[in-house]
């Protein structure tokens, strides 16, 4: 009777223990999978090659780390600004709280809309995939759902997501449509660089100018005929100077249709041709007014015929439109007088 009953204990606890195993490991396994469905940061930046971001609108980009920098879609350079945004967020993004079961279908049904899909690589390995949502009602997060890479397989559970330090949603940084990572540098020469500048005002033509640069420290001038005419050598080396580092503000290039086909089918009132001493191949840049937006304030009894402060720039052999600013271009279109020396006075 007692080896019976000996023998039904050692069952019990066998039971018992097989029990508290497969208990373990579920908790295990449940904590495993929460921790990996959470794991959207990627630290090691330094080794990201790659970055596809898509909308439901069927953009999508593909910026690529380079030797000579990032480019977007292998066509141009990208915003400086726009890839450390980026790779700020990926390295640092964070899981502010899980979604509570009660709003998560209706998270995962908007997501399934709207949301940006993200690709990570590191060298041709993908190491991240994840959804970016909308954001939360108090702006301070994105909902979030990752992918498990190896699978393929999204997580169950989407997070809303932050970065530690910073107010604000997510998806901003997460750029799909290519004209939005495109450096918005237009005009960048040095001296060295250029052979001739060739200004044309085409509503003043007796203001037109050609600048030749026979050296970096030789130079003249013509006027639209063609005459040579003294020049400031300090004013000349100044203005060559301005064409470093020039950027439109908006590319308007494929968004507003109507708008470039009026402007294609008028008549610039200035263009800028630069030619290189590499090939002596030529640029130009032509400019356009814009009209005036109705909120700028007539001034001393003026009222504005063009817009004051923006215009529009035609470039990249007529394919790129952009919105550009006086401030910025306004010391390139200039007249020959700004050249005239200085005239001594006599004592």
């Amino acid at each position: 009777m007692k080896k019976v009953s000996s023998i039904v204990i050692i069952a019990v606890l066998l039971i018992l223990a097989v029990v508290s195993v497969f208990i373990y490991k579920s908790k295990h396994n449940s904590t495993t999978v929460d921790e990996e469905a959470r794991d959207f940061k990627f630290k090691d930046t330094a080794a990201v090659t790659k970055i596809f971001i898509a909308d439901k609108e069927g953009n999508n980009c593909a910026v690529t780390r380079t030797p000579k920098g990032w480019i977007v879609n292998n066509k141009y350079p990208c915003r400086s600004d726009a890839i450390l945004n980026l790779l700020e967020a990926i390295k640092h993004i964070e899981v502010k709280m899980p979604v509570p079961k009660a709003g998560k279908e209706g998270v995962l049904k908007y997501m399934a809309s709207t949301a940006l899909k993200v690709e990570i690589y590191s060298g041709d390995k993908l190491v991240k995939q994840y959804y970016v949502g909308h954001e939360s009602q108090d702006h301070e997060g994105s909902y979030m759902l990752l992918t498990d890479p190896e699978s393929g397989e999204n997580y169950k559970d989407p997070f809303l997501c932050f970065i530690p330090g910073f107010k604000g949603f997510l998806k901003p940084r997460f750029l799909a449509v290519e004209n939005e990572w495109r450096d918005r540098l237009v005009i960048n020469f040095i001296p060295p660089q250029i052979k001739q500048i060739k200004i044309q005002h085409f509503n003043m033509r007796d203001s037109s100018f050609t600048i030749d640069l026979n050296s970096t420290t030789s130079f003249s001038l013509k006027n639209a005929k063609g005459v040579e005419i003294p020049f400031d050598e300090m004013k000349m080396k100044q203005y060559l100077a301005y064409f470093q580092n020039i950027s439109y503000e908006v590319l308007i290039t494929g968004k507003n249709k109507r708008l470039t086909d009026s402007l294609s089918a008028s008549k610039p009132f200035c263009m800028i041709s630069i030619t290189t001493t590499s090939g002596f191949s030529t640029s130009e840049y032509k400019f356009y007014n814009k009209q005036p937006t109705g909120e700028v304030i007539p001034e001393h009894g003026i009222t504005y015929q063009t817009d004051p402060d923006r215009l529009y720039m035609r470039f990249a052999n007529d394919k790129e439109w952009a919105l550009i600013q006086y401030y910025v271009f306004g010391k390139l279109l200039i007249t020959p007088s700004y050249f005239k020396p200085a005239t001594s006075v006599k004592k």
